[in-house]
């Protein structure tokens, strides 16, 4: 087993929180996943974490409409942003989210990387890209997850990932891409090595 997957088994669900003063306290490290509501970000979560229902998954995209934070180990946390996209609620509430998300990308100083998840079959749509301006600016660690690369063969998926790494060739923040499937489980040793970097696991 992957030492990063033994501790990120452990995780626990932490608290929710609708607005930025109902967060956790800004210590320690944390590490953000964001992305459309169609990319399976709850999904991905779960995988990584070996737990089937930690982060709830829905049918209907858009579910998320808290920060979501789940304790690795004391004063290490992965975060749920919320799901962006097509969600089925009024303008008004959708403006809110953003105005949460961005609050929380612009201030939350214990933010270590964000994890972007992409659909590999639809990727770097319009919020996408707004979350690696977003990244090149505040000069944020950005990591992109295309999942569910089940979906497409081996090459296919493959230069899909070339293609979105190459478009973002000069990004000046760190910037890597990989493939994933929740499904499959593919990806899933690229992506423990990441948040093991980023929140800083010990590993022996």
């Amino acid at each position: 087993m992957h030492p990063v997957e033994r501790l990120l088994r452990q995780t626990q669900f932490l608290t929710s929180a609708q607005r930025l003063d109902q967060c956790p306290p800004d210590e320690g490290l944390e590490v953000a996943f964001a992305g459309r509501s169609n990319a399976g970000k709850s999904s991905a979560i779960n995988r990584l974490t070996g737990q089937k229902s930690l982060a709830r998954t829905s049918k209907t995209p858009g579910r998320t409409q808290l920060l979501n934070f789940f304790e690795v180990t004391e004063g290490r946390r992965l975060v749920d942003l919320p799901g962006y996209g097509y969600a089925k609620v009024d303008r008004a509430t959708r403006q809110q989210w953003q105005k949460e998300l961005d609050g929380y990308l612009a201030e939350r100083r214990c933010l270590r990387g964000l994890v972007l998840l992409m659909d590999i079959r639809h990727p770097l749509k319009d919020f996408d890209r707004m979350l690696v301006d977003w990244s090149a600016e505040a000069g944020m660690p950005l990591h992109l997850l295309l999942t569910k690369a089940d979906k497409l063969s081996f090459g296919q998926a493959k230069t899909t990932v070339m293609k979105v790494a190459s478009s973002l060739k000069g990004h000046p923040a760190p910037l890597t891409a990989q493939l994933f499937s929740s499904t499959s489980g593919a990806g899933c040793d690229d992506a423990w090595d990441r948040l093991g970097g980023w929140l800083e696991l010990p590993l022996d």
